[in-house]
């Protein structure tokens, strides 16, 4: 089993951690979280003062960090990991970014002769927990089949998709898809429900039809057709607006540079941004439902 440092305990950062101490690594753990510390502690994780203890020795350095600056502070910054870390680990970075950031972080490790790739995860909370995540990885072949022997201790579904930074440019093209098919299928409930359908009669119909999708297999958006999902809940947990607006924003950006045509993931972007706005950032993304229902 490998010595691993785990850099991001958060919502997904902490079960995946959790994971891989399961699966029998040593796992020595950083986070600016008091409270998730002691969680990962409690599940038997060594826990770090900062993330250049963090790191040393380790075999594999994985962070799971918000936003890019995050990932470009930690290991190229002026109080930068970067030094502290072994020449013969492999740095993995889960995070969803651009993927610019993503290559300025692995071109900055190569000059110090560290290898890395970028493996963004797709499958939310529940998929942390469960270890059934996806992660889409860029980077050199060689190095993705290292990073094989933790990836496969945190999810089931792995995915090479070409050398740094394509694992973040698959990933918001997925979030992208998803966000828009989030809103689809929230709409044409919405409109089954005001012309007097059942929403559990018209998913199972959608479902046998033209129009299935996976919001509608595992991820319905109308409150209490779906058992043990975020709408049946609240809109609580599950993956949140305000970081889909964020990966919506990235999406964006790669679009403008490469000239790409995304008119529908334009207006999913607006109607996330309006809704977040609205105060609804911390609910989770299928909480767009709510946006059709009509106002009393």
């Amino acid at each position: 089993m490998a010595k691993v440092a785990f850099i991001g305990l958060g919502n997904m950062g902490g079960p995946m951690a959790i994971n891989l101490v399961k699966s029998g690594h040593q796992v020595t753990a950083f986070d600016l979280s008091v409270a998730a510390l002691a969680q990962v502690k409690a599940e038997g994780a060594l826990v770090a003062s900062s993330a250049s203890d963090a790191v040393q020795g380790a075999d594999f350095v994985i962070s799971m960090l918000p936003a890019g600056k995050h990932v470009l502070a930690l290991y190229l910054g002026e109080q930068g990991i970067a030094k502290d870390i072994s020449k013969t680990a492999l740095v993995i970075d889960c995070s969803t970014i651009d993927a610019d950031s993503a290559r300025k972080v692995g071109a900055g490790l190569a000059a110090q002769q560290i290898a890395f790739i970028d493996a963004p995860v797709s499958g939310g909370v529940g998929g942390a927990k469960a270890g059934t995540l996806t992660f889409i990885t860029g980077g050199s072949v060689a190095d993705y089949e290292r990073a094989k022997t933790v990836l496969s201790n945190m999810g089931k579904n792995l995915f090479h998709a070409g050398d740094i930074g394509a694992g973040q440019v698959a990933k918001i093209c997925n979030n992208m898809l998803l966000s828009i098919l989030m809103v689809g299928t929230s709409e044409a409930l919405q409109m089954g429900v005001d012309n007097g359908l059942d929403p559990k009669v018209l998913s199972d119909i959608m479902l046998k039809s033209s129009g299935r999708n996976w919001t509608l297999e595992l991820y319905n958006p109308c409150p209490d057709v779906m058992e043990n999902v975020p709408s049946s809940n609240g809109y609580q947990g599950g993956f949140m607006v305000d970081l889909m607006t964020k990966d919506l924003g990235l999406a964006l950006e790669a679009a403008l540079q490469s000239s790409s045509s995304t008119p529908m993931g334009a207006l999913a972007r607006s109607l996330y941004v309006a809704h977040q706005r609205a105060g609804n950032g911390k609910l989770d993304f299928s909480s767009i439902f709510n946006m059709f229902a009509k106002k009393a």
